[in-house]
């Protein structure tokens, strides 16, 4: 009779370890977040492939900068921004007097009218003689004189029309208007100063859209250019480029390429002439990464939880690399295959609790 019984005991044990052996088998299989026994959302962390960075320095430019300039001479009228203004496109900026070239453009008018007058009187003219010489009234010559004043004042009239457009660009050249969005930077004179064509009146910049300037050296030349992948360390952030531009040809003086890495477009907290750093990708290692929420920041030090394998949840001092998106690189401690709380309140909490007794 026992070893009747004994054989379906032995049985539901094996079934048993063997359900258990599998389960354990998938579980570190899977590096996906898990709750642990007691409810903690906890992951097992290994080595990723990630990108490898060469770190450099770099300044933040306006892809549209410039400095607009007087194209004709006059006395500042009117300054209508100043430093720090943000102006929108096609804005008047500043206004010249335009006494002479109103001036200039009445007369325009007036030459026009008159040279339209004179055409049309020598076009009659012509067809009058034309007719008269086809029938033989008057002399050739007098054909072809009338032919000459008819030709005349049609150029005449177009030389009219064209100083006319003149006048006008002359009188617009005296509204300063801005050729595109964005901030005024400096401002280079004041009302009252007489200009004159080429004189700088203002300075500004576009915020839409920037651009980092960085020195790269020739020994990494050939990976930057094998990947044309970087990234832009601000305040904390890691902001991926949207492209890079490469120099073709190196600086005598530094033996550098000169690279420009594009921002994204409408990225905040950046401005013009601000020192960043750049991540340029010359290869690819494997790296241990962990999320960011799950790092633990107090005073100076930084850490994670790590719970062990009997369920012991314990803050661990980490030294930390670069962030990457969500998750930050872990230079040193932690060890592959450690699982680390994705909460660190809620790990926290459980490292404060007492040790379970177990009994014997």
């Amino acid at each position: 009779m026992r070893r009747r019984t004994l054989v379906p005991r032995i049985a539901t044990a094996c079934a048993i370890a063997i359900a258990a052996l599998s389960a354990a088998a998938t579980a570190s299989t899977e590096r996906k977040p898990v709750p642990s026994a007691d409810g903690l959302a906890t992951m097992v962390v290994a080595a990723q492939a990630a990108p490898n960075e060469r770190m450099l320095d770099g300044t933040v430019e306006a892809v549209n900068q410039s400095t607009v300039s007087a194209q004709t001479a006059g006395r500042v009228e009117a300054i209508f921004f100043d430093v720090n203004d943000a102006v929108p496109a096609g804005a008047l900026i500043i206004r010249i007097r335009s006494t002479e070239q109103a001036a200039s453009l009445t007369q325009a008018q007036a030459a026009l009218k008159e040279a339209t007058a004179r055409e049309a009187e020598a076009q009659t003219r012509y067809e009058r003689i034309a007719d008269m010489y086809q029938r033989r009234v008057v002399a050739k010559a007098t054909y072809d004189e009338a032919s000459a004043a008819r030709d005349a004042a049609v150029a005449r009239l177009i030389a009219a029309r064209a100083g006319l457009d003149a006048a006008r660009e002359g009188v617009a050249y005296t509204e300063i208007r801005a050729p595109y969005p964005g901030v005024v930077t400096q401002k280079h004179v004041q009302v009252g100063e007489a200009v004159a064509p080429g004189t700088p009146l203002m300075t500004g910049a576009s915020l839409d859209e920037l651009r980092v300037v960085a020195e790269i050296p020739q020994s990494v030349i050939d990976q930057v250019r094998s990947a044309r992948k970087a990234a832009v360390y601000a305040d904390g952030r890691r902001i991926e480029s949207a492209g890079i531009t490469i120099f073709p040809a190196a600086q005598p003086e530094t033996n550098t390429f000169r690279a420009r890495i594009d921002l994204p477009k409408g990225v905040q907290g950046l401005a013009p002439g601000m020192f960043v750093k750049v991540g340029l990708i010359v290869g690819e290692s494997e790296r241990m990464l962990v999320p960011r929420s799950a790092v633990v920041q107090r005073s100076e030090m930084r850490g994670v939880y790590v719970v062990a394998p009997d369920g012991r949840v314990s803050l661990r001092q980490v030294r930390l690399g670069h962030a990457r998106g969500e998750q930050v690189e872990v230079l040193a401690g932690l060890a592959d295959g450690e699982r680390v709380a994705l909460d660190p309140v809620a790990a926290g909490l459980k490292a404060r609790q007492p040790a379970k007794q177990h009994d014997d």
